[in-house]
């Protein structure tokens, strides 16, 4: 009978990571557009949102694109932002492994509140100047979406236009 040999594992060791986070992110992941994007707005409506006394702050393209790249992903929550900064490779690289609490995440959320609708339109005008999307197509159509709480319920082509 031949003996199985296994790969060594030891979870303990001093380096588990790569000395380089960003080695497993790949060169076409939608966090490295985003950071990319984040990195290239205009910004300068922020500082004025901060006080120069008291402790230093995270800096804001950070928390920016943290905040973003939750949104790209269906999490809403400061709570779950700040799990994923702990622990998802693509968090802890954006955010240079800073770990903002929920409550810092929280307070910079409602604090740039203003600001993020021309955030998102700078975002928008990037990502047609690249090509990514077009900015004159628009959907309207009088599709009837059956809902399960109310079967009798439809999304008239009027109503949308109105609302």
């Amino acid at each position: 009978m031949t003996k199985i040999h296994f790969r060594s594992y030891n979870p303990n060791q001093i380096v588990l990571f790569p000395q380089r986070i960003d080695e497993n992110i790949s060169s076409d992941d939608p966090v490295r557009i985003l950071s990319a994007m984040v990195d290239s707005l205009d910004l300068s409506s922020f500082h004025k949102l901060y006080k120069d006394s008291g402790r230093s702050p995270y800096h804001p393209r950070m928390m920016l694109k943290a905040v973003l790249y939750a949104y790209m992903n269906n999490i809403y929550s400061c709570r779950k932002i700040e799990k994923s900064l702990l622990r998802d490779i693509h968090f802890i690289w954006l955010a240079g492994y800073e770990k903002p609490d929920y409550r810092t995440i929280n307070r910079f959320r409602n604090r740039v509140k203003d600001e993020i609708n021309g955030i998102f339109t700078q975002i928008v005008l990037i990502l047609a100047s690249k090509g990514f999307i077009s900015l004159d197509v628009e959907y309207v159509d009088g599709t009837k979406i059956e809902s399960k709480a109310n079967r009798y319920t439809f999304v008239w082509r009027k109503n949308v236009e109105r609302n």
